[in-house]
């Protein structure tokens, strides 16, 4: 299996930063991707960012601009830095590990952290 630990949620002021940090463990043979997901009070989760094995990267618009999605692959683990925070991006944001193993990709995801974003 693989285990995803996430860390760097909590308060954030509007117009602040945060940076949200996965690691990935465990079987481990080839990540395809790596990516943020969100699901705000009420919503349904959503794709936050995302990045693939070759740095291709994807973002939600809401947060194109504000939201920079990075990985170190060495270390299995990839970041999130939130700056100019709104309220609106208050949610809980998990992490997403896509492994390619025997050309089958699984998914597996974080147990999520909450990101409070309030004055």
């Amino acid at each position: 299996q693989v285990q995803l630990v996430e860390s760097g949620g909590g308060l954030g002021q509007p117009g602040g930063s945060l940076r949200l940090s996965c690691a990935a463990s465990g079987r481990i043979f080839s990540i395809y991707a790596m990516g943020w997901y969100r699901r705000a009070p009420g919503k349904q989760r959503e794709l936050v960012a995302r990045v693939t094995s070759t740095d291709s990267t994807n973002y939600v618009d809401p947060v194109k601009g504000r939201f920079t999605i990075s990985r170190d692959n060495a270390k299995n683990t990839v970041y999130l830095q939130m700056n100019s925070l709104k309220p609106e991006d208050t949610a809980v944001y998990y992490c997403k590990v896509e492994v390619r193993r025997a050309g089958v990709i699984y998914d597996y995801w974080g147990r999520g952290t909450q990101v409070t974003v309030s004055s």
